[in-house]
């Protein structure tokens, strides 16, 4: 027979006592950064008295990979000695991703950093940002001059490349992914190898169309052609990828109420891959948006600023990076101006990038601001 306190545990359930307690794994214990700290010196040690003293090895780039490549066998021989096979693999791999985050991180920002510190004599003045170098020379101090023109081309040259280039991807995208059919395997390989293009083919393919055969002049439009082509593949195999890793199930609920193809990927599949997609647009924009060979062959070159891109030269950041720090080399504030430029133009990219992903959202199938209002408004009405 149950006893009363049986009968009571039956029916309140189980005490707090014996509820299942929450196990946290923590990310740091001691013995995980004693073993990393152990780990790192025992590879400095080793490295330096056989990079130094033993093998015939100089360099510093081959001294800290060495150092580096050692400090992972070592932190993976002192985690298999000290925990089970599971639990040390996952920490290896752990370490080892989080470490190569980080060693790619400090690249980053010591690229930049270098560059700026190369060409903060020029961008420590606001006329750097709000000035052309039309009213400078090549005797004319930092205090005249900038790169407004430059600045100007490339969100002209990069917004239409993009608003001829991203619609076209994510279709072609749409059609490998969702259509397919006969002519899916042709496509794919076109794409493919027009990834593998070098850059400068997009310039002397558009060279080649639009100023021998059409007549036009070199101008902003074309340069946008060119960066549009090189764009292309590229935002097309990324938004193919992404639109593959839609579940299937989504596609076949909205199949099952009734929807056609059509209204299933332009409110269901869009939707749901609408942040990868932006990745993907932000991709084909990291490979547009610093290419220098495509517009040097077609956009031409003015130190003026030209706001329209569809008549006369212009310039973009690329561009006045290469005229100035490599053709001009030869004159230091030239060269000054030149690396304020590749600070602009990090600038410019971390602007479009976070419009980029402010438009696509932060997670796969987040409603944004509107679209949530939207809900907000038929559930007050109805």
């Amino acid at each position: 027979m149950l006893t009363q306190q049986s009968r009571q545990a039956a029916v309140t359930g189980p005490s707090s006592g014996d509820a299942e307690r929450k196990v946290r794994i923590a990310r740091f214990t001691p013995a995980g950064v004693a073993t990393a700290a152990g780990a790192v010196a025992g590879a400095l040690g080793l490295v330096w008295v056989l990079y130094e003293r033993v093998l015939p090895f100089t360099g510093a780039l081959g001294f800290w990979l060495s150092v580096y490549a050692v400090f992972l066998l070592l932190y993976a021989a002192m985690a298999r000695i000290q925990w089970d096979q599971r639990e040390a693999g996952e920490r290896v791999t752990t370490t080892g991703f989080g470490t190569a985050g980080m060693i790619t991180l400090v690249v980053v920002i010591g690229m930049v950093l270098y560059i700026l510190v190369r060409g903060f004599s020029a961008v420590r003045h606001l006329n750097f940002f709000t000035q052309s170098m039309a009213i400078a020379g090549p005797l004319s101090p930092l205090t005249t001059g900038g790169v407004l023109h430059a600045m100007v081309g490339t969100f002209e040259q990069i917004g239409l490349a993009a608003l001829f280039s991203v619609p076209l991807a994510i279709a072609a995208a749409l059609f490998l992914a969702e259509v397919g059919g006969a002519l899916a395997r042709p496509v794919r390989i076109i794409v493919e190898a027009m990834t593998a293009l070098p850059d400068v083919i997009a310039g002397l393919f558009v060279y080649a169309l639009l100023i021998l055969t059409l007549g036009l002049h070199k101008s902003g439009l074309c340069a946008a052609i060119a960066l549009a082509v090189t764009m292309l593949p590229i935002i097309t195999r990324a938004s193919e990828v992404i639109l593959r890793l839609v579940p299937g199930t989504l596609r076949e609920a909205s199949y099952a109420l009734g929807s056609s193809q059509w209204r299933t990927v332009w409110n269901v599949v869009l939707p749901t891959a609408r942040s990868g997609l932006a990745t993907a647009v932000v991709l084909g924009m990291a490979r547009g948006i610093g290419e220098t060979a495509p517009v040097l062959v077609v956009s031409g070159v003015t130190n003026d600023v030209n706001a329209n891109p569809l008549q006369g030269p212009q310039v973009s950041l690329p561009l006045y990076i290469w005229n100035y720090a490599h053709v001009l080399g030869g004159n230091p504030g030239f060269v000054i101006r030149g690396f304020g430029a590749g600070f602009a133009l990090v600038l410019v990219v971390l602007l479009l990038f976070g419009i980029a992903r402010r438009l696509g959202g932060s997670a796969p199938g987040e409603l944004s601001r509107r679209q949530r209002r939207r809900l907000a408004r038929q559930a007050a009405g109805a």
